[in-house]
């Protein structure tokens, strides 16, 4: 598969306005997205297992074009929590992009902001049409993701595209053929484990062995 970046539509257009001269809406979208480039040097961490993390939530989700699933990762990179939304949004904005992962971080698991350091990571996995290269609408979910970890005090994580060409994880340029945005759910099995009670005893035992089968 062949990884790159896709021209941006101000760069395609020789006759595009620049940003001072752009309306001030236009001009403020443009300030709440991320190259490439901002993304890498961001310190974001490492996944360990990609692979194994991608399979886990495209098998959990069965994420469609347009479907973005967004995961908190405890410090061993086993599955806390994670929901998946369908964008709605008319225009690639990250601003309405973080108030929607905030949101749906805030259903699904409690905030870390009494802690001085971020202990667990959100990663996002994004499903959308067109190949594998960056995009303005990347861009604009990476500034959502790194601003919504900061106001629910995780650390920001990977953002992962899942498309025609399979998932990579951007800024990285780890990635693979499959699952692509075109996989079915069956095509995969997963060990991201499901969140497991801390507690142990029988119980636990047995919601292990259940989730082995």
């Amino acid at each position: 598969m062949t990884f790159g970046f896709a021209p941006s539509k101000a760069a395609s257009m020789s006759a595009s306005p620049t940003r001072a001269n752009m309306p001030t809406d236009a001009a403020n979208q443009l300030a709440r997205m991320l190259e490439p480039a901002e993304w890498a040097e961001a310190g974001i961490p490492l996944l360990r297992n990609p692979r194994e993390v991608v399979s886990g939530l495209h098998a959990r989700h069965r994420p469609t074009p347009a479907t973005a699933v967004v995961a908190v990762l405890d410090p061993d990179e086993r599955l806390s929590a994670s929901a998946s939304f369908t964008r709605r949004a008319p225009t690639a904005d990250g601003w309405v992009f973080r108030n929607a992962l905030l949101a749906q971080l805030r259903r699904v698991i409690p905030h870390d902001l009494r802690r001085r350091t971020p202990v667990r990571t959100a990663v996002l996995l994004y499903c959308r049409d067109g190949d594998a290269r960056w995009t303005e609408e990347d861009g604009a979910w990476m500034w959502g993701l790194r601003d919504a970890c900061t106001l629910h005090g995780l650390r920001c994580g990977a953002y992962i595209t899942l498309t025609r060409d399979g998932w990579q994880v951007l800024g990285e340029g780890r990635g693979g053929r499959r699952p692509s945005s075109l996989s079915s759910s069956q095509d995969f099995v997963t060990d991201l484990a499901p969140p497991q009670p801390r507690a142990g005893g029988a119980a636990s035992d047995l919601l292990r062995r259940a989730a082995a089968r």
